[in-house]
């Protein structure tokens, strides 16, 4: 780890990453790469498409949670680990405390999604409710950890988590090293910080881009100003799951790794989803389309390059698709 003199900025190193690598084999998938002719014809790039949406729990946060939770020392483990999350870091915890043998306390919102929480429950977590803010959030878990003496594992202020997150820019990075740039979403930045560690870390020439909605522009902004950033006041997304504002540990890993953060319209993740549903096959959340919406506005550019995009996760409620109408 690189340890700073301010714990809360305390990042992996390429060490680390592969450290996580080697220790989280085991427990999730090599996942497979795509690509598709028809998709880089549209933005006039060569593509090629990391399937993080077949990943264990359908999206990358199985590779974050399992580092997080196998990292810890037998003794600490026993008591189980405690983490917040709507959806898919819940989820990643709930599987790999599985996978470990210890308990799980998984805080959600009381008005999260009930497929959400049947799924944390299915895989073997216990689940306490608080009320759909930050404070209540926080203090709920505070409160389970005075309880029963579990660990918090933060969704992406962790350094063990974001050296999980970056062994898919490793695997990618040996299935196709000849990429001269890595996008991936970034909402909470634990997938965009661990990602650009590792693309730098072994091949220094690379360009690492973040993605995300217009309308949760925050690392965007705060890519520029050097200070986190609120999230835009009033204003919904369907890519919900990058609804979420970085923390100082992970704008410093973005500020000085990353070499774009741009956004994209709504519109544009409804057209690149659709595009991938229907040119690749291949099932997408949201928050995956977000990468290609930025390249097909050409907020993001790299004409003739050889781009990489992570698929962050597929965990796509099919009876909403954005192109349909509510039922």
């Amino acid at each position: 780890m690189n340890d700073r003199l301010d714990p809360s900025l305390a990042l992996p190193d390429l060490a680390a990453i592969r450290a996580a690598q080697a220790r989280i084999r085991p427990h999730v998938h090599r996942t497979p790469v795509f690509t598709c002719a028809a998709i880089d014809a549209e933005v006039g790039a060569t593509l090629w498409f990391k399937g993080e949406n077949l990943q264990k729990i359908g999206a990358f946060k199985a590779r974050g949670a399992s580092n997080a939770v196998f990292s810890l020392p037998d003794d600490v483990a026993r008591r189980g680990v405690v983490t917040h999350s709507s959806g898919n870091h819940g989820a990643a915890i709930a599987y790999a405390a599985g996978r470990r043998g210890i308990p799980a306390w998984v805080v959600m919102p009381e008005n999260a999604a009930k497929v959400k929480q049947e799924n944390v429950r299915r895989l073997g977590a216990t689940i306490r409710h608080s009320a759909p803010d930050a404070v209540s959030r926080a203090a709920v878990c505070a409160e389970v950890e005075r309880e029963t003496g579990a660990t918090l594992v933060h969704p992406f202020d962790n350094a063990a988590v974001i050296a999980g997150q970056g062994t898919a820019a490793l695997e990618f990075l040996e299935d196709v090293p000849s990429l001269d740039v890595v996008i991936t979403p970034v909402g909470g930045g634990g997938l965009l910080s661990g990602t650009s560690i590792a693309a730098k870390g072994v091949k220094p020439g690379v360009r690492v881009f973040g993605a995300e909605p217009a309308n949760a522009g925050d690392a965007a902004v705060a890519f520029r100003s050097g200070k986190v950033e609120p999230l835009p006041a009033g204003k919904a997304t369907i890519a919900d799951g990058l609804r979420t504002p970085l923390c100082a540990r992970t704008l410093a890993a973005i500020r000085a790794n990353v070499d774009e953060v741009a956004t994209c319209s709504e519109d544009a993740i409804v057209r690149a989803m659709r595009m991938i549903f229907e040119r690749m096959k291949v099932v997408i959340e949201p928050s995956s389309a977000v990468p290609l919406a930025c390249l097909l506005e050409r907020t993001l550019a790299a004409p003739g390059a050889r781009i990489g995009i992570i698929l962050s996760g597929g965990n796509v409620d099919l009876d909403r698709l954005p192109w349909q109408p509510f039922r």
